[in-house]
């Protein structure tokens, strides 16, 4: 079979082949004697090699290369495997495509470059036992990536001042375009946070860590050697308490006016809406009760200590208070009287008189009382003995302490002390020049 019938093809295809690249550079390469004679062997001939050069972003430097392949075959059917290699600094990146075919054919691999520099490329072509036919060198390329090459940025999304329950997002941004091309994709890792972080979570709610410094750190690692990595450091504050005032109405009144406890925060721009609240008096828990405001009203009449709890979201805790006095009211029944309060109603305020009998019989009382407390204290005085000036002064005719031959130190302050053989202490009390037991 003529190989010239299919030049026609074969041209038409680089046609289209040169109108789909962005920009390239066009090299044909001729197989040596040693791969004809290989192909031969297996009963193909290589009618023609192309290889151009891509420029697939457009910024003007090659980042890519196509292989083009033109087969001819004696046999019905024909299974073969090309393996389009290249090395770049000791390392090495495959690019495979099986097809099989009959006749004349042709194929194409494209190499995409995944560093700057130098790439050495080859040809192998391997026949359906995985053996291989031959190896044709190519030319050396000086290529610069249009993959995108490992990135990760961690981005957060936060309140500048951030505290316990705020809203806060930590995005992870990550790309590699170069690593899963090749199936070299490496392995991500994530340090820094409170709980275990997945490959698969792209973002992180950190609304509901504990309070904290933190240092994120997240790295990245391909089979190609290629690494990135991002910090980011936070911290996180504790919420105050909730601050809040309770402002009373009806207190000093009598118990037939109304009365009110309205709690106010402090800062209007919390929302105490979630928080609970538990209102109490004397200590002991109004059940059912958890709004803003308490209806004291129906207090009686007496002193009470009402106090409210508030409960943020975090469990943290405020407590404020008021004592609440109610009066009893003009009009009370007669079983109300008997458990309110005394009251003074001025001029109309009923009292009992004691009486003048009474009034004399308690003087009386209070003089003979008077009298024989005065006739004890005189009989007491003759007899009190002279009031103990303590022990004798102990000191030496010089005026030194006399230590009773017992070892002595002065301590840093000045005061001078004496050792017993059974470990106890005594300390020299200049003023009264005694020892005294320590």
């Amino acid at each position: 079979m003529s190989s010239n019938r299919y030049f026609p093809m074969f041209s038409i295809m680089l046609v289209l082949l040169s109108i789909a690249a962005v920009s390239y550079t066009a090299v044909s390469v001729a197989a040596d004697d040693s791969s004809s004679d290989s192909l031969a062997e297996a009963g193909l001939s290589l009618i023609a090699l192309r290889n151009d050069t891509l420029d697939t972003n457009q910024d003007g430097d090659n980042d890519a290369i196509r292989v083009v392949v033109v087969f001819n075959t004696e046999q019905d059917s024909t299974n073969l495997e090309l393996r389009l290699i290249g090395e770049y600094k000791d390392r090495e990146v495959t690019e495979i495509l099986q097809f099989t075919f009959s006749g004349q054919s042709n194929a194409s691999l494209v190499y995409d470059a995944w560093a700057s520099g130098e790439h050495e490329l080859r040809l192998q072509i391997v026949d359906q036992d995985g053996n291989i036919i031959t190896t044709i060198p190519l030319p050396t390329y000086v290529l610069k990536p249009a993959l995108q090459t490992p990135s990760i940025m961690l981005a957060l999304n936060a309140p500048q001042h951030i505290e316990t329950g705020d809203e806060c997002t930590i995005s992870r941004i990550f790309s590699d375009e170069t690593g899963p091309r090749y199936g070299a994709t490496g392995v991500r890792t994530f340090s820094g946070a409170p709980f275990t972080v997945l490959d698969s979570q792209n973002s992180l709610d950190c609304s509901h860590w504990p309070a904290g410094d933190y240092q994120l750190k997240e790295a990245y690692r391909n089979d190609l050697g290629q690494t990135t990595e991002d910090w980011l450091n936070l911290t996180i504050h504790n919420r105050p308490a909730p601050d809040f005032t309770l402002l009373v109405s009806g207190n000093g009144n009598t118990t037939d006016t109304e009365c009110r406890i309205t709690m106010t925060p402090t800062d209007e721009q919390i929302d105490f809406t979630s928080f609970q609240k538990i209102w109490r008096i004397q200590g002991d828990q109004i059940p059912g009760n958890t709004g803003d405001q308490f209806d004291c009203t129906t207090l009686s009449a007496g002193v009470h200590l009402v106090s409210l709890e508030v409960i943020n979201n975090e469990l943290i805790s405020a407590i404020e208070g008021v004592n609440l006095v109610r009066l009893p009211g003009e009009e009370l029944t007669e079983e109300q009287k008997s458990v309110a309060p005394s009251r003074s109603y001025g001029d109309d305020t009923e009292t009992e008189s004691v009486g003048w009998i009474s009034i004399g019989v308690l003087g009386l009382v209070v003089v003979v009382l008077s009298y024989l407390v005065l006739v004890r204290v005189k009989d007491s005085d003759e007899q009190l003995p002279m009031r103990d000036l303590g022990p004798t002064p102990m000191i030496l005719p010089d005026g030194s302490p006399d230590s009773e031959g017992l070892p002595t130190t002065t301590d840093d302050d000045g005061v001078l002390w004496r050792q017993h053989p059974d470990g106890n202490h005594d300390w020299w009390d200049a003023e009264l020049r005694v020892w005294v037991r320590w």
